[in-house]
């Protein structure tokens, strides 16, 4: 279950670390024989006719590896950044046992994806006015997409509150990202009384959140 981490005792804002993304680069010999692991592990997926990779999960910490002939992978589904040594280990332990040389491997955290609440409905349409780097079309998508510059990241902003939020490599940007969105949607006066919305709004729009991660 992912944490919640409140921003402190008064809860300006809460937010969870959904998923976190890393890329591994390993050394090897030779190229790797993926069907040679399919064949090993019924529990593994590899299909090259529709993804050039092998998709191999690993139980606790729960992850996802996608593994590559050339010995590079990308991790998902991490919920700590700290999870991925004990993921990578695991991987290239049972790639090891198909006797196939994989070796020190070096991984890169990419991005973090965070769900959150700043604890007040936002004003969308009036935000579209106000804030630069935005963009909010209603009758495609109900989230409005806010780049921010510093700390460079990508935000999704709902009229609830509710806050999705990508781009990012480290927990410390997360938490700087939320300080500072905190203070923009209130200097801009762009924050509204949550108590306006609905109960039918906040399930639909928590659904639309939801299908991101």
């Amino acid at each position: 279950m992912p944490e919640k981490i409140s921003s402190d005792s008064d809860e300006k804002y809460t937010y969870t670390i959904q998923n976190v993304v890393a890329t591994v680069i390993a050394e090897i010999k030779e190229k790797i024989d993926l069907n040679i692991i399919a064949g090993k592990y019924p529990d593994v997926e590899y299909n090259p006719e529709r993804f050039p990779g092998l998709v191999m999960r690993v139980i606790k910490p729960k992850a996802t590896g996608l593994i590559f002939s050339t010995g590079k992978m990308v991790i998902t589904g991490m919920k700590r950044h700290t999870e991925a040594p004990s993921v990578v280990n695991q991987i290239i332990d049972r790639v090891n046992k198909c006797k196939i040389d994989i070796k020190n491997p070096v991984i890169t955290i990419q991005n973090f994806v965070v769900s959150g609440d700043i604890k007040c409905g936002i004003d969308l349409n009036k935000a579209t006015i106000v804030m630069d780097n935005v963009m909010y079309e209603p009758e495609v998508f109900p989230g409005l997409i806010y780049r921010m510059k510093e700390p460079k990241s990508v935000l999704l902003l709902f009229s609830t509150g509710k806050i999705v939020c990508t781009g990012v490599k480290d927990e410390e940007t997360v938490k700087l990202v939320f300080d500072k969105l905190y203070r923009v949607v209130r200097e801009y006066e762009v924050n509204m009384d949550p108590s306006k919305f609905g109960e039918f709004e906040d399930s639909e729009n928590e659904e639309e959140e939801m299908s991101f991660f």
